[in-house]
């Protein structure tokens, strides 16, 4: 008879250099995505969604 045993999982660590240039990384492509701003259509979305009386079913 087999018996599974609960193995542990191999934890991978990032070096310091290594985490230093991901998230470098990581700030040039979010802060792009940032200064895009949010398209016309979500705003008004959103402000619907958020508005008590277009929420309401009759």
């Amino acid at each position: 008879m087999q018996t599974d045993l609960p193995t542990k999982k191999a934890r991978g660590r990032l070096g310091r250099d290594a985490q230093a240039k991901l998230g470098q990384q990581l700030r040039v492509m979010f802060d792009e995505v940032v200064s895009e701003g949010v398209p016309d259509r979500f705003n008004d979305l959103l402000r619907r969604l958020d508005d008590p009386k277009d929420g309401e079913t009759a």
